[in-house]
């Protein structure tokens, strides 16, 4: 399977990062009920951004869940080095992994090393680069999807970045239409129509949906949004 198997049409993705870790479960289960199929899994290293969040053992508690209902992983590597822990993120359940142009000085080998593994591949930018160094490295190597980082790597619940929509419409002309763009950091009811317009197909929401007191039902409004 593929992210061309994996994208109807758009897709919203809910960021376990901004999960009640103590319920964790529970609420995995609620939005797979609600019709979620993708979910956004971050991990950070303390070095490539400041926090140390989950890594491949919380991954492999909820990964039996996500993929007995049809569901799949998409792991984002905020992280030095992303290709030294492959083999253990792909063993704990991850489908899809997305590594930083910014960490990656030979991305097509790091991404040559992620398919070895029989992972999905995206890659990520953050908003100081550059979003035509960044199409002109995704084409050559091969990804699958891209993400736009629409605030700065690291902390959930930062404000949308307003210029991240042109960067967007940048991006989606200069990839081919079989690679995806992704957006990260502020996706919320305000602005994921005008994300969905630019060119996004795949919006990662942490605080728009596990802020909420109905996270499934929060998703629900994002999904239908751009459904």
């Amino acid at each position: 399977m593929s992210w061309q198997n994996w994208i109807r049409g758009a897709e919203v993705e809910p960021s376990l990062y901004g999960a009640d870790f103590s319920r964790l479960g529970e609420q995995v289960e609620s939005l797979l009920e609600a019709g979620c199929r993708i979910f956004h899994f971050d991990v950070g290293d303390g070095h490539f951004i400041p926090p140390i969040t989950t890594g491949p053992i919380v991954l492999e508690w909820i990964a039996p869940l996500v993929h007995e209902a049809g569901a799949v992983l998409d792991c984002h590597l905020m992280i030095d080095s992303p290709e030294k822990h492959f083999e253990s993120f792909r063993g704990a359940g991850a489908d899809s992994v997305t590594v930083h142009f910014e960490a990656c000085p030979d991305l097509n080998q790091v991404v040559s090393l992620a398919r070895e593994q029989g992972l999905q591949v995206g890659l990520a930018f953050n908003p100081e680069t550059e979003v035509d160094a960044a199409a002109t490295s995704a084409v050559a190597a091969g990804v699958d999807i891209v993400l736009c980082m629409s605030i700065h790597p690291g902390y959930s619940g930062q404000p949308f970045m307003p210029e991240s929509l042109d960067r967007i419409r940048r991006l989606r002309g200069l990839l081919p239409d079989s690679v995806a763009i992704q957006v990260d950091g502020g996706v919320g009811p305000g602005n994921i129509g005008d994300l969905f317009d630019a060119g996004a197909r795949l919006f990662v929401a942490a605080t728009s949906v596990f802020g909420s007191d109905d996270p499934a039902g929060a998703y629900r409004s994002l999904a239908d949004a751009v459904g």
